[in-house]
């Protein structure tokens, strides 16, 4: 894969739940969502925010490859459904991601699957962080 530039974005957010309620959240640069449990509401629960940030991931990144190929000119949708199953035993986690791509326009299956490749498992952040076994540095205060 030919390198490419990022400007960096700040990252991060904050969540808020009060005794009662919800959480809200706000990220670095101010944007908000607050969030749901109950299964009949609509919105984002935190499983729902953990798919979102892998296809919308994994969409961008599928963007740069096709991109990087020449192909991206040829392309007219990218889209990449995320669901997971939940391990059944153990710690309460994601056991299996299930990604559905679908990249529409005048490609073959080959350059379809070589993008689809390069996104999950060269370009996306999210993916390779899951993949990974990210160190996490917790501190406590009142």
């Amino acid at each position: 894969m030919a390198d490419f530039k990022v400007r960096p974005r700040p990252t991060g957010a904050t969540a808020v739940v009060g005794r009662t309620g919800f959480p809200h959240v706000t990220s670095a640069t101010k944007g908000e969502i607050d969030i749901v449990t109950a299964p009949s509401q609509p919105g984002f629960n935190p499983l729902d925010l953990l798919y979102s940030s892998l296809s919308a991931c994994l969409v961008l990144s599928a963007r740069i490859v096709a991109s990087q190929m020449g192909v991206l000119d040829k392309i007219s949708e990218i889209t990449a459904e995320v669901t997971g199953e939940k391990a059944t035993e153990g710690l309460s986690r994601v056991a299996k991601f299930n990604i559905a791509f679908s990249i529409k326009g005048d490609i073959d299956e080959e350059t379809r699957q070589k993008i689809a490749h390069a996104a999950e498992h060269e370009i996306c952040t999210v993916s390779n962080t899951i993949r990974g076994n990210p160190e996490f540095s917790t501190t406590i205060s009142a």
